[in-house]
């Protein structure tokens, strides 16, 4: 298995091997063999069965055109083609069942490892991927790694076995009859080759196509508000066709590759000259009626790899382009790790900032040579202008992105010499666009802390301001919020997500600009809770509310990505320009 770095390592099923899309698909195969063993019995036993039955045709017309007729020997022949059909149907239901419980079982293992692997991505990962490309990939590339291998190579290897009879008993008649069939599987897999090498590229933009189509559809949905509210749903329709375009287009070209699929044209041949080789065996009195017969039979086996293989391999080529997309999400490194034997203790909050820069990758700096140090139970507040590097300070606590320069410490340890989930544990982050699952609000408030006892949510609920207007409703706690928490109200939202952080009682609590959009009334509540929610705990909030800049035991002022002041309130607005100029805008 490729190393790769990942935020958090969760167990897999078994490693797979992620050097290449071929690898992969055969790794995850490789875990199902024995259920492959099934399908590939069925299938050599089927096509094996089938050349059978045309040799007793064969047989069936000697009999027949024998000088003295014997039933017997005709009644023996009907009962093994009735035996062998049999056979068939029972050896093909084995090679169906088998490709096909296979392809479900693999389609199960290859959803929970990708969703495993986005779930162990660092936010990084997540602020530059888009969202649609990303559903695109685990849904429908999955879906076509299914198709990969039914029908996909279901058919494939049922087909193979269909050319591989042909040939093996073609010298039961006469060893010379073995030349047809060995040409034509010799031409078939040098046409078939180049016939993938046309093919890939083409299946490859019609996944990448696809995938583009719903990143498009994924943001006019989520941006629906600003769309309508902008009256650009023309625009939008407009800029959604050239994406429906572009895909169907590829689906096109990728048709056009398939009617140019020359084995129909070599199949053709092969039958002419195969019947006429036979023919001429039988005029010379090398073989009997019966041989000709049974060998032409033989030679019709091949009809059925020349015409699946029309659709059976595009089947393969876009299983493995979506196994290429899919790969390429998952292998797609980021620069922070779980760290799991590193310090694992109970936080006492104590945070320090030393001459700390950071930039995104391939970015300018977004902080520079910041340095500041907070004691435990500390309030902080962080003002400073829009852009001014607010947000991406705290993140660096809990390791959401990490420092490109300096150190950042907590209770005195470098943060990247922390266990990564025992210093999440202890971190809460409050944001203004709070984020709220389509389940209870009970569960919400308990996402945090799995089995958390009712009269524990209720506790926390309470301590937010929440429990009031969680009563109103008619279900209570067990009142299922829309996605998002659409059903709410902001300073409802607000007030949840103070009751999730209460629950799973933080050390340090970041509150991200989270009374920005609230009214005056609201904010008393919230102000409320912010206040019960900061006892005890180192906090940073965010904030251009003065009436909670003032009760901050430290205030850290930031402009242009540098911290050019700290204190208390007082001491600023006597020392700070930069500060009296934020306190006299507000």
């Amino acid at each position: 298995m490729t190393s790769t770095t990942a935020e958090f390592t969760i167990p897999s099923q078994y490693k797979t091997d992620r050097r290449s899309p071929t690898r992969w698909v055969i790794s995850h195969a490789l875990h199902e063999w024995w259920i492959l063993v099934v399908g590939l019995v069925g299938a050599l036993g089927n096509a094996g069965l089938m050349a059978l039955i045309n040799v007793k045709i064969g047989e069936a017309f000697n009999v027949v055109a024998a000088p003295v007729f014997e039933p017997r020997a005709l009644l023996n022949i009907f009962f093994a083609i009735i035996a062998s059909g049999i056979g068939r149907g029972i050896l093909q239901f084995g090679r169906n069942f088998g490709f096909e419980f296979c392809a479900q079982r693999i389609e199960r293992n290859v959803r929970s490892e990708l969703y495993a692997s986005l779930l162990s991505k660092s936010m990084t990962f997540h602020n530059l991927q888009p969202v649609g490309d990303t559903m695109a990939r685990a849904t429908n590339d999955v879906r076509e790694v299914n198709f990969l291998f039914s029908p996909g190579l279901n058919t494939v290897v049922g087909s193979l076995a269909f050319l591989i009879f042909p040939l093996v008993a073609a010298p039961r008649y006469h060893v010379s009859l073995m030349l047809v069939p060995a040409l034509f599987i010799v031409l078939y897999f040098i046409v078939l080759r180049i016939y993938m090498r046309g093919l890939t590229p083409v299946t490859e933009e019609v996944r990448e196509s696809f995938g583009a189509l719903n990143i498009r559809l994924a943001e006019s949905l989520d941006g629906i508000e600003t769309v309508k509210g902008s009256a650009q749903e023309a625009a939008e329709i407009s800029l959604f066709n050239r994406n429906i375009t572009r895909y169907k287009n590829a689906l096109i070209l990728q048709g056009r590759k398939e009617a140019r699929f020359l084995p129909l044209l070599l199949y053709g041949i092969a039958l002419a000259a195969g019947l006429l080789h036979a023919l001429l065996l039988f005029q010379r009195g090398l073989i009997d009626i019966g041989g000709v017969v049974g060998y032409f039979g033989l030679l019709l086996m091949l009809d059925f790899p020349t015409y699946s293989s029309l659709w059976a391999y595009s089947r393969i080529s876009l299983g493995l382009a979506g196994a290429k997309r899919i790969l390429e999400l998952m292998n797609r490194e980021n620069n922070l790790d779980q760290n799991a034997a590193g310090h694992a203790v109970p936080l006492r909050g104590e945070v320090e900032f030393r001459d700390v820069t950071f930039k995104y990758e391939g970015g300018q700096p977004v902080l520079e040579h910041v340095s500041f140090k907070v004691h435990p139970g500390q309030t902080v507040a962080i003002v400073g202008q829009t852009g001014s590097g607010k947000t991406s300070l705290v993140r660096l606590i809990n390791r959401t992105y990490d420092v490109s320069g300096g150190q950042v410490l907590v209770d005195g340890v470098d943060v990247r010499d922390w266990n990564l989930e025992n210093l999440r544990r202890n971190i809460s982050i409050i944001e203004q666009d709070i984020f709220l699952f389509s389940r209870s609000i009970a569960d919400n408030i308990a996402f945090g802390k799995p089995g958390a006892a009712r009269g524990e949510i209720e506790a926390a609920a309470k301590a937010a301001q929440a429990h009031e207007f969680i009563t109103s409703f008619t279900d209570g706690y067990d009142t299922v919020i829309g996605e998002r928490g659409v059903t709410l109200s902001g300073g409802q939202r607000q007030r949840l997500a103070l009751a999730r952080a209460f629950l799973t009682d933080p050390r340090i609590l970041m509150l991200d600009d989270s009374t920005s959009a609230i009214d005056s009334a609201t904010e008393d509540h919230i102000q409320r809770a912010i206040y019960a929610a900061a006892r005890g705990r180192t906090t940073f909030i965010i904030t251009h509310r003065l009436s909670q800049i003032r009760w901050a035991d430290l205030i850290l002022v930031i402009r242009n990505g540098r911290l050019v002041a700290s204190g208390a309130h007082e001491d600023l607005l006597r020392t700070s320009d930069a500060y009296r100029r934020i306190f006299n805008e507000e």
